[in-house]
């Protein structure tokens, strides 16, 4: 087995703690700005790579992340690792009895909300692919990927707002969270089923038997497994040490579930972010346990994922102003009026409506993931990613003063 050599294990070493401290400095500065975590660790990213370093030092930036092929594809282990715990702690947020609590009129809204950017951001693309910056060969996946990355909800980011506000444990705000859940599933069954139709995905047993696998493995995750999983876990917190025993396992039924998504020619974050939903809504997984996984992973994994994103692209060179500015604008309003239409449909008053809209608007770590994956896979160029990476950051900023001042106004 081939190993890491003397100068490659210093430079990978060197490469985990400098992202790892430049991700903790500028996560604080967010905080104190009142900010998400993850604003700070994307700028993090683009201080470190090509864009800010690699442009005031260049030699040692490329000493640093450029020289050493063998150390960078450890690295790369390293993100694809942070990726899945990502996905997986996501989806111990979604809870399922939250979701049937909030009943039809959340499915209407988190429908209404996905519908008119996938159906808009599909048109856009597909009429302006060059422009764009979408695959051309792959058009119509391509084309149909920029709607859905657009109409992703940051469930994590929108839970943090809203507790921020106060809103939370509102009737409000569990619509938007129920909606933001409806989203998520949605979502990533949605972008798993186009990766396994686009000519760049490698891999897998063809589209049909594809779709058929994912849509069975969702049924049966989220039924005889979630099942199995609320039997087996008083066992294991009785049983094993804890919380050592719980983590440990947590994380092994995970990589397993990433690996046969990964297998059947579904992306390893799917299967991930199932895992997730049925042992987040297991009774007998304890707030304490979910804390302690959320801080593992938020503070060790998702800073080398997020600021990872900023030594893959120039933000200066690779920057277009017209593609930012489309992706910003159709982004914002076809998300915001989606959710917005959704909740009247449902029958809730204009404010909230409007809350919600603002809501469902949040992006964050789920899009900017959705949109590295398609980079890789060759279906967006860099200009669209660096937009969808923009549109997150200022959703992100945006969505709490936009809830606030709509909570404000009367219906």
């Amino acid at each position: 087995m081939e190993t890491l050599n003397h100068k490659e294990v210093i430079n990978l070493l060197l490469q985990l703690a400098s992202m790892l401290i430049m991700a903790r400095i500028f996560a604080e500065i967010a905080r104190k700005l009142k900010q998400p975590a993850v604003v700070g660790e994307i700028l993090a990213g683009i201080v470190l790579g090509p864009t800010i370093l690699g442009s005031l030092m260049p030699g040692f930036q490329d000493y640093l992340f450029g020289t050493h092929e063998m150390t960078n594809i450890a690295l790369d282990g390293f993100v694809q690792i942070s990726v899945v715990l990502l996905l997986f702690i996501a989806g111990l947020e979604v809870e399922l009895q939250v979701v049937w609590n909030q009943g039809k009129n959340a499915l209407k809204i988190a429908a209404a909300s996905m519908a008119l950017p996938i159906i808009a951001g599909f048109v856009v693309a597909y009429a302006f692919p060059e422009f764009l910056g979408v695959n051309i060969h792959d058009r119509a996946v391509a084309s149909t990927f920029f709607g859905l990355a657009i109409s992703i909800t940051a469930l994590a980011v929108v839970a943090r707002v809203l507790m921020d506000l106060n809103l939370f444990k509102t009737q409000t705000g569990l619509l938007i969270i129920a909606a933001a859940m409806i989203v998520d599933v949605l979502g990533w069954i949605v972008f798993s089923v186009i990766l396994s139709l686009s000519e760049s995905g490698n891999g897998g047993l063809g589209v049909w038997p594809t779709i058929g696998l994912t849509l069975a493995f969702t049924l049966i995750m989220l039924t005889v497994g979630k099942g199995l999983i609320n039997n087996t876990l008083p066992w294991i917190n009785k049983k094993l040490a804890w919380p050592g025993g719980l983590l440990s396992l947590s994380l092994a039924i995970c990589f397993l579930a990433a690996s046969f998504t990964e297998f059947i020619g579904i992306h390893a974050i799917f299967g991930a972010f199932i895992i997730g939903v049925a042992l987040g809504d297991s009774e007998y997984l304890t707030e304490k346990a979910k804390e302690i996984l959320h801080q593992f992973i938020n503070n060790i994994f998702a800073p080398i994922f997020f600021v990872s994103i900023g030594l893959k692209v120039n933000f200066i060179e690779s920057f277009d102003l017209g593609v930012t500015g489309v992706v910003v604008i159709v982004g914002l309003l076809t998300k915001y009026y989606g959710a917005y239409l959704g909740g009247r449909f449902a029958g809730i008053k204009r404010n909230e409506s409007m809350m919600v809209g603002f809501g469902l608007s949040t992006r964050g770590s789920m899009d900017i993931i959705l949109g590295l994956i398609a980079l890789e896979y060759g279906l967006v160029s860099d200009s669209l990613f660096i937009g969808l990476v923009i549109l997150a950051l200022i959703s992100s900023v945006a969505s709490g003063p936009l809830m606030a001042w709509a909570g404000r106004k009367e219906a």
